[in-house]
């Protein structure tokens, strides 16, 4: 899972992030940490996440696992005033826990729908503002937000999914604009279909998967380092004149 980032280009911060155990979160936890990051390990079930921890300590750097369920507003901010408390400061925000399970249209009920607007909306919005406020006061501060290539073209049985990303994106907008003068950046990236443990069911199956790949131009669906590598660049100073920008990674999929 591990890439070849290492440098020091991130000494010094501390970054969170929101569903670090697996997939996309723990190869962005691990990239950071690489650079430089000393980590707060955001997960649903603080139990969890235990091989990750081992690794970013063997790299040398801190970590602190905290039970963050970010479809809960409490736990989003007891989250965060622990990692206050320990590290006294947060740098980095990649808000990337999010849901998103196939659904007809006409099949999606009350509960469906609510569950993923709580966690991909107002889990990701409220973390955000939580975070935001702490970067406020120190005057310094990087958001990525997780978003999807779901937020710009239309998926068959993904209409919520679709939805919440497509609103990620424009929320990055918006907060980009609002924290700009207090030199917080806010940017998003928008992966095509990675290859994580809540994907394989799906690209496991061969008629899936070559449907899939018909549509990427570079000829593949990515892996989670495809995605941890731009967010490591966006969290660092490289990257700081980038605000309210949607980073494509995704093939060539939306080019067409």
């Amino acid at each position: 899972m591990r890439g070849k980032m290492k440098s020091d280009s991130l000494e010094g911060k501390v970054a969170l992030v929101t569903g670090a155990a697996k997939g996309i979160g723990k190869a962005c936890a691990l990239a950071l940490a690489d650079a430089g990051a000393n980590i707060i390990f955001g997960l649903k079930d603080v139990s969890t996440g235990g091989e990750v921890i081992e690794q970013i300590k063997k790299i040398g750097r801190e970590v602190i696992p905290v039970q963050m369920d970010i479809s809960k507003i409490q736990e989003i901010n007891e989250a965060i005033q622990a990692g206050l408390k320990h590290f006294q400061h947060i740098d980095i925000l990649v808000n990337n826990a999010g849901i998103g399970a196939p659904n007809k249209a006409e099949s999606v009920n009350e509960k469906d729908f609510d569950e993923t607007i709580n966690v991909n909306l107002k889990g990701t919005f409220f973390t955000a503002q939580a975070v935001g406020r702490e970067m406020i006061r120190q005057k310094y501060g990087r958001i990525i937000n997780i978003s999807s290539q779901a937020g710009f073209v239309a998926l068959e049985t993904e209409s919520v999914y679709c939805m919440t990303k497509a609103a990620i994106a424009h929320l990055t907008k918006c907060l980009a604009l609002e924290w700009a003068k207090y030199n917080i950046t806010v940017n998003a990236v928008a992966p095509t279909f990675i290859k994580t443990p809540g994907t394989l069911k799906w690209l496991n199956n061969e008629a899936f998967h070559d449907s899939v790949i018909k549509r990427i131009p570079l000829g593949r669906v990515g892996n989670p380092m495809d995605v941890a590598g731009p967010v490591v660049f966006l969290a660092s100073q490289e990257a700081s004149l980038i605000t309210g920008a949607t980073l494509m990674i995704d093939g060539g999929w939306t080019i067409q």
